[in-house]
């Protein structure tokens, strides 16, 4: 979806949805209303169940609602998964010196749009991966840390090694934060940088740089 090396797979972003349900849980005894501590930061329940009904919301309105809210059956899991991921990713990031500007962003959301057919259907394409629209610059910004943490590791995302490079950089990060999950939402891996049975999709390889017409 993205030009050169800030191709985004939306197959690859179909892994957020190995999820279970949203549950009402009130948190640890230890982080009372935490789904996750993260770095000492809560991520508490209302705001996790805040950002499921906001992809619900999203979805609901779509002339393709109702199978958009079965094919993202478990939604849960994966949205926390995704907003954990995004703290370990923005601290890999900072700590490399990698930065994303307003431009950059600008610039590659259009890119993204330009190859999906438009900005509605960019929107369509996401909602069918349990994103709001409201959520696409931060995947776009997600991928643009990681391709810029990729660079400064010197890993060829293409190859396994330099995908296992660019994993272990985010590992060292991930136990460096001190990640705590709430045991009903699952078991974070620091070693995986997941969240139980989740996948990251942040970490497909890039696509091919694109020839120009």
């Amino acid at each position: 979806m993205f030009r050169r090396r800030t191709a985004l797979s939306v197959s690859a972003a179909a892994a957020l949805l190995a999820a279970t349900p949203l549950l009402t849980a009130c948190g640890t005894d230890a982080h009372p209303g935490a789904a996750a501590i993260v770095d000492g930061k809560r991520i508490t329940v209302a705001a996790l169940q805040g950002r499921v009904k906001d992809i619900r919301a999203a979805q609901a309105a779509s002339p393709q609602g109702r199978e958009l809210i079965t094919n993202t059956g478990r939604l849960g899991l994966s949205t926390l998964n995704g907003m954990i991921f995004d703290e370990v990713l923005a601290r890999a990031a900072r700590d490399a010196g990698v930065t994303v500007t307003r431009a950059d962003l600008q610039k590659a959301r259009a890119e993204a749009e330009e190859r999906a057919g438009g900005a509605v259907r960019l929107r369509t394409m996401w909602l069918q991966q349990g994103t709001a629209p409201d959520q696409i610059d931060q995947v776009v910004r997600n991928q643009l840390l990681i391709d810029g943490l990729a660079e400064h590791l010197h890993a060829d995302r293409g190859r396994p090694d330099g995908q296992r490079k660019l994993v272990e950089a985010l590992s060292r990060t991930s136990r460096a934060m001190g990640v705590d999950v709430n045991p009903r939402y699952g078991t974070w891996d620091d070693r995986q940088v997941i969240l139980g049975e989740t996948r990251t999709p942040w970490l497909a390889p890039a696509a091919p740089p694109q020839q120009e017409a």
